[in-house]
């Protein structure tokens, strides 16, 4: 995987464990200053009116945008979990388009993709970096996608400390630990795309992990991350 850009920041981050908020029925992600558009229909009961994230929600769509956080996660978890619980065999769809983040955020959200019953199809629309990019190549087989124009690039988890030479050692090896993790989940599922005289060992893994890697939705195909670049949207 060629290394396009001559330089980019590093968003794997370690962080604290997911804490759960509260969740309502109302999805307000966090998008800083950006205006909340609201939706007004006319339903059998009258005028109601939803936040769009919510209207998006009712359709089986998450979008996740900006870095992932405990916050980020949190909103994540439940509505993949409320949208399990509703109906447990459709597909959910997540449009991803995020930097990337924390770590311990980030495989929270992983860890529920996998533990749910209902498939969940991931969309890369702008870019997938760091643990973002996990997030997309964890999507369901056969339903992981990109936009024609977006960028996907991949890493080892960053991270330092600083201390007595014991804690230093410590946090290495859980770094080292982490690493490993991440290898393993983009290593099982892009060789899950790859056919047979292309499966990527271990060793080939870490050397791609290595450094930043971008990679365009072509590249990305190639390589096992995404399935298929999306141009139109499928009709049913």
């Amino acid at each position: 995987m060629p290394n396009l850009f001559a330089a980019s920041a590093r968003f794997f981050r370690l962080g604290p464990a997911l804490g759960l908020r509260r969740y309502s029925s109302r999805v307000v992600p966090p998008m800083g200053n950006i205006p909340m558009p609201y939706i007004t229909e006319i339903t059998t009961g009258g005028w109601r009116t939803y936040d769009i994230f919510s209207r998006l929600l009712q359709e089986r769509i998450i979008l996740l945008n900006g870095s992932i956080d405990d916050s980020t996660s949190a909103s994540i978890t439940a509505q993949l979990l409320w949208l399990e619980a509703d109906s447990p065999d459709k597909t959910i769809t997540m449009y991803i388009n995020s930097p990337g983040g924390m770590v311990s955020a980030g495989l929270a959200i992983y860890d529920t993709m996998e533990y749910i019953s209902s498939p969940v199809s991931t969309v890369c629309v702008g870019a997938a970096s760091s643990m973002a990019s996990l997030l997309l190549v964890g999507g369901a087989a056969g339903k992981r996608y990109a936009l024609p124009h977006s960028a996907i690039m991949v890493h080892q988890p960053l991270g330092g400390t600083q201390g007595q030479t014991s804690d230093i050692l410590i946090y290495a090896n859980q770094i080292q630990r982490i690493r490993n993790q991440v290898n393993d989940i983009y290593r099982s599922h892009v060789n899950a795309a790859l056919p047979q005289d292309k499966q990527l060992d271990a060793a080939a893994v870490e050397k791609i992990m290595e450094r930043d890697n971008y990679m365009t939705a072509e590249q990305a195909v190639e390589n096992g991350v995404v399935d298929e670049i999306l141009r139109k949207r499928p009709t049913e």
